[in-house]
């Protein structure tokens, strides 16, 4: 008979079984954890700290911790125990928690980490030592530098296009009430993408324990794209000046377009993942000439419209047709459709829609469209009705460069 069930104590058996399943249940978690005597020196480490440390359980135990892992801060400068937080937490009883310091491994190598230091106190409440949970957040650090290099970039890139467009625009400067307007509207719709970055970083750090590493670089690739299609309007902004006065130069070169084509969707998928991208062309292989920077926006401009304005889970397509001496792209979207009273403006400089005042955009993509398709000797038309949707049918000489 189990002697639990009539004294009232566990037996023997029975604390074993717990100790098993507790130490089951350390070894199984994926954070560090380590258990602290008032002396400091660890009385538990599961596998996982140890492995994180870069050496073995038993030659942890009885050690201070504070020697072999939290004795020098980030830049080498010796770290007293006494000011040390997880020493702290079983001389004031209070749980300490820290989100940025290192601990070091034991080839001498450091890691970053956060960690949460929670005393622990006997039956009769006097304290005994201390539990230490941590965990590495490299990768989030990785990720939150990766992050700051692109608004340094960004915001480098800015500074410079701003001064071009400052110099290209001096000519203009009675029209000041207007461009306040429009740089209005770009910060308007700057915002997207950048919620798009600030989306995707905060999704690695928040689950980056269950990410894959194709899920992580498809987030990384996400923060790409959307820096790129910043880039790009930017650079939209600033070939309007150019094509005003005349210095916007083509320079056609030969070009696989179905491989451009199915590229550019791809890209346009990472920022656009709620739609459904498709491609239609029964080659596999066709070349071109053309300037690829300006069909890269006649391109992205439609397509970026045809996303903003179709409900998430539409479906657009673009379709590339060859003619004996044109190559048509066609770009058709299910999405609000186009009021009768706006076609005949529609690609008109700042001219938006009364049905789209509410969705962000400047009003500036369907004229540089309509200045690109004419610089590159094509034709650009539409085809639209009110709550079904919208078909752009862009037609350019296919010629051969030589």
């Amino acid at each position: 008979m189990d002697n639990s069930l009539t004294t009232g104590q566990p037996t023997a058996k029975v604390l074993e079984t717990l100790r098993r399943q507790n130490e089951l249940i350390l070894n199984s978690v994926g954070e560090g954890i380590y258990g602290l005597d008032l002396d400091g020196n660890a009385t538990f480490v599961n596998p996982a700290a140890a492995e994180m440390i870069g050496t073995a359980v038993s030659d942890l135990i009885g050690k201070s911790m504070h020697q072999v892992l939290h004795h020098s801060h980030a830049d080498g400068r010796h770290y007293p125990r006494e000011t040390c937080p997880i020493y702290a937490a079983f001389k004031d009883g209070a749980v300490h928690r820290v989100t940025d310091e290192v601990f070091w491994r034991q080839d001498g190598t450091a890691f970053p980490v956060e960690y949460l230091s929670t005393p622990m106190r006997d039956e009769q409440g006097q304290l005994v030592g201390a539990v230490v949970t941590f965990r590495d957040i490299s990768k989030r650090k990785w990720a939150e530098a990766i992050l700051q290099q692109t608004n340094e970039a960004l915001e480098l890139k800015v500074q410079e296009r701003t001064a071009e467009l400052i110099q290209a625009n001096q000519q203009l400067q009675e029209l000041s009430e207007l461009r306040s307007r429009f740089v209005s509207m770009v910060c308007h719709e700057f915002r997207n993408p950048l919620n798009n970055i600030a989306l995707s970083v905060s999704s690695m750090e928040r689950y980056e324990q269950q990410l894959s590493e194709d899920q992580k670089r498809e987030y990384l690739q996400a923060i790409v794209a959307n820096t790129d299609r910043m880039t790009a309007m930017i650079d939209d902004i600033l070939v309007i000046g150019k094509i005003e006065a005349d210095q916007l130069a083509i320079r056609p070169a030969t070009l696989d377009i179905v491989q451009f084509c199915q590229a550019l969707l791809k890209e346009l998928q990472l920022t656009a993942p709620k739609h459904e991208l498709v491609w239609v062309c029964d080659r596999t292989h066709l070349e071109m000439g053309v300037d690829e920077q300006l069909l890269r926006s006649v391109l992205v401009n439609i397509l970026h419209n045809a996303i903003r304005y179709s409900p998430q889970g539409g479906q657009i397509e673009l379709k590339l047709v060859q003619e004996p001496q044109a190559i048509t792209f066609h770009i058709t979207d299910h999405g609000l459709g186009i009021p009768d009273a706006d076609q005949s403006l529609l690609f008109e400089p700042f001219h938006r829609g009364k049905n789209v005042s509410n969705i962000p955009g400047t009003g500036l993509g369907l004229s540089i469209v309509k200045q690109f398709v004419v610089l590159l000797n094509g034709t650009v038309a539409f085809e639209s009705t009110l709550g079904v949707g919208t078909s752009f049918i862009i037609r350019l000489p296919a010629i051969a460069v030589r």
